[in-house]
C-alpha cells in the first residue's frame, strides 16, 4: 500500500507539472497573439491616419519611427523596392517625418521652379534642428539666393585655380601616398576620411593633429544625428549630434578667437569670411 501510495504522489506531480507548463505555453501564446494583434493594429492605424484624398501611395510603418529603420538598413535597395511597388512618387514616414518622396525628374524639376508657389523640398526634422533653421539647406526664396551666392564668392573660378584646387592636388597626394605603408585599405572608410580632411583644410588650413581629431569625431556623429529619429533622450544619436554641434562651433569660435589674438592673415576659407567680417 505504502508504494502504491508513493507512485500515485509521484503521477499526480507529473500531471500538475505538465498542467504547469501547459498553462504557462498558453500564457506565452496569447501573449503573443495579443502582441502580433496590437502590432497589426498599430500599423493599420498608422496607415489609415495618412489616407487623404491627394496623396500617393505607400506605406507609413510604425508611428513615430514610421519606416526609419528599414530606409537606414537598405539604402538605396529600400527606394528602389518602394519605386517598384508604387511608382516614382510615393509617401512614407522617414526620420520621424511623413514624407513624400520623389523619383521623377519632372516633378523635381516642377518642385525646384516652382519655390515661389509653396512648393519648396523638405528635410529631416533632425537635419532642421541639428545644423539650424538658418543652414543654407533649410532656407528658400530670397534668403537661399542670397546665402547661395555668398557660398560662391568663396570658390569662385579664379579662387578655384589658384587657390582650391593647387591645396587638393597637394592634399590628396600626400594623402594617398600613405596607403602605400597599408596591407589592407577600407576604401570606403579611407575616402569618406580623405574627403573630410581635404574640406577641413580648405576651410581652415593645416590644423594640429589633436585639433583635426576633435572636428572629425564632432563631425561624424553630427552627420550620424542628421539621419536618426529626433528624439531627444540620453544616448541617442540625436542627442550625439546636437553635442556635436555644439562642440564644432565651440571648436570654430576658440579657433577664430586664437586667429584675431595672433594678427595674422589666413587665406583659406575661414580666413576670407573673418576679413569680410572685419
Amino acid at each position: 500500500q505504502s508504494n502504491l501510495f508513493q507512485k500515485q504522489s509521484i503521477e499526480r506531480r507529473r500531471i500538475e507539472e505538465k498542467q504547469s507548463e501547459m498553462g504557462i505555453l498558453m500564457m506565452i501564446m496569447g501573449l503573443l497573439v495579443i502582441l502580433v494583434s496590437l502590432c497589426s493594429a498599430l500599423l493599420r492605424w498608422n496607415q489609415m491616419r495618412y489616407t487623404k484624398n491627394g496623396l500617393p501611395p505607400g506605406t507609413m510603418g510604425w508611428p513615430i519611427f514610421g519606416e526609419t529603420t528599414e530606409f537606414l538598413k537598405q539604402g538605396p535597395n529600400f527606394m528602389r523596392n518602394q519605386r517598384l511597388r508604387y511608382g516614382s512618387f510615393f509617401k512614407s514616414h522617414l526620420l520621424g517625418c511623413p514624407t513624400l518622396v520623389s523619383m521623377d525628374s519632372e516633378i523635381n524639376r516642377y518642385i525646384l521652379k516652382n519655390e515661389s508657389k509653396g512648393l519648396v523640398p523638405g528635410y529631416p526634422q533632425s537635419m532642421l534642428d541639428i545644423l539650424g533653421t538658418c543652414n543654407m539647406a533649410a532656407v528658400h526664396g530670397s534668403s537661399h539666393r542670397l546665402m547661395r551666392g555668398s557660398l560662391l564668392s568663396l570658390i569662385s573660378s579664379t579662387m578655384m585655380r589658384d587657390h582650391i584646387l593647387p591645396k587638393v592636388d597637394h592634399f590628396m597626394r600626400s594623402y594617398l601616398s600613405q596607403w602605400n605603408e597599408l596591407e589592407n585599405i577600407d576604401i570606403q572608410d579611407k575616402t569618406k576620411h580623405m574627403a573630410f580632411l581635404s574640406s577641413l583644410t580648405q576651410i581652415a588650413g593645416d590644423l594640429k593633429k589633436p585639433l583635426v581629431e576633435e572636428f572629425k569625431n564632432a563631425f561624424f556623429k553630427l552627420v550620424v544625428g542628421t539621419l536618426s529619429v529626433p528624439i531627444d533622450l540620453p544616448g541617442t544619436n540625436y542627442r550625439c549630434g546636437i553635442q556635436a554641434r555644439k562642440n564644432i562651433d565651440r571648436l570654430l569660435r576658440e579657433l577664430m578667437q586664437e586667429r584675431r589674438d595672433s594678427g595674422e592673415t589666413f587665406t583659406d576659407m575661414l580666413g576670407y569670411l573673418m576679413k569680410k567680417e572685419d
